[in-house]
């Protein structure tokens, strides 16, 4: 992602910034483009076992070991531990992401995505407030808009009706942040992240699980008529955002902002399927499956504001990311069984 405000110097020099959800799939890609232009890195990472913790610790080997990177294991739902884990450091700014995430995992999980998702978000802006952190950034998802307009979603367009637990539990963090912005004049950003995909993503998400069960000859699973559509986003335009996010607070006295970071146009499953299965060679077997009630049917993220306040401005098309993708998949060391 090209941004105005990138330069080729260290522009976070002197910087400290926690990162919850550092070994996930968005908060390892997000830690290392910190650490890139100079930021000193705090992760912070509890290995839920919602997928193979295993791959979480394949996520950080780029990370571990380098200058202005360091790892606490710990659950950022207990108030408590993270306060002892992070000693007496000052830290200038959190980038929130840990999360439970799924539409349709959280159905089944009510009480354990409130828990995570607005307990868990409650505990971090407290640790910030009580650390005197003035620069909490949110990571929270297009999920929230619900059935949303026909047009490209608007941050001003606030979503009443969630279509899942998932999407109120996000949304219910959103307004916490809101809460403390207001009750204690932090700087508070969520980022409402859209249909995020590339390497180390989570593998039971659409494109990665869509091409394991290519590669492995297996039937692909579509819920409904193939033609929901999702703006999908390829994940060093979401880092490169969400650090574009993080300069951004830290030059802000006092604002609460949501910005929507996307890729900025739609694409149906049917058009995903058929990219993946040109891609790898194959023709598809697809496994018709009636719809889920916590889908969306459409996303699309407007990007009015974050390019005028972030200068965003995805770089990677569908078209281009989808072989990028692959090729990690296939050719390099975290190529898994389909699930």
């Amino acid at each position: 992602m090209r941004l105005r405000s990138e330069d080729p110097h260290k522009d976070g020099a002197g910087k400290r910034v926690l990162v919850t959800g550092a070994a996930g799939f968005v908060g390892s890609h997000v830690a290392e483009r910190l650490v890139d232009v100079g930021f000193e890195v705090i992760g912070v990472d509890n290995f839920d076992p919602y997928y193979a913790p295993v791959l979480k610790h394949r996520n950080l080997v780029g990370l571990l070991g380098r200058r202005g990177f360091s790892f606490r294991e710990v659950d950022c739902v207990s108030l408590g531990d993270m306060d002892r884990a992070l000693g007496d450091l000052t830290i200038q700014a959190v980038v929130h992401l840990a999360a439970k995430v799924g539409v349709r995992a959280s159905v089944g999980q009510r009480a354990e995505f409130a828990r995570v998702n607005v307990v868990g978000t409650q505990a971090v802006l407290e640790l910030a407030r009580r650390r005197s952190i003035d620069r909490v950034l949110l990571g929270s998802s297009s999920s929230v808009y619900g059935g949303g307009p026909a047009r490209a979603f608007r941050e001003h367009e606030t979503p009443r009706h969630p279509r899942s637990p998932y999407a109120a539990t996000k949304h219910a963090a959103e307004i916490l942040g809101h809460e403390y912005h207001r009750a204690h004049g932090m700087t508070v950003v969520a980022l409402r992240y859209f249909s995020v995909y590339g390497p180390r993503q989570r593998p039971d998400l659409v494109i990665h699980k869509f091409a394991t069960r290519l590669l492995a000859g297996r039937s692909i699973p579509v819920y409904g008529d193939g033609r929901a559509e999702r703006d999908y986003t390829w994940v060093d335009d979401i880092a490169a955002g969400t650090v574009a996010a993080v300069r951004w607070a830290l030059a802000e006295p006092r604002a609460y902002e949501i910005i929507n970071l996307g890729g900025g146009c739609t694409t149906s499953v049917a058009t995903v399927i058929e990219l993946l299965a040109d891609a790898l060679g194959v023709e598809p077997a697809i496994q018709v499956l009636p719809p889920h009630r916590g889908d969306m049917r459409r996303t699309l993220a407007d990007l009015t504001k974050a390019r005028a306040l972030l200068g965003y401005q995805p770089t990677v098309r569908l078209e281009e990311g989808i072989p990028r993708f692959l090729e990690w998949l296939t050719v390099g060391a975290c190529h898994q069984a389909p699930a």
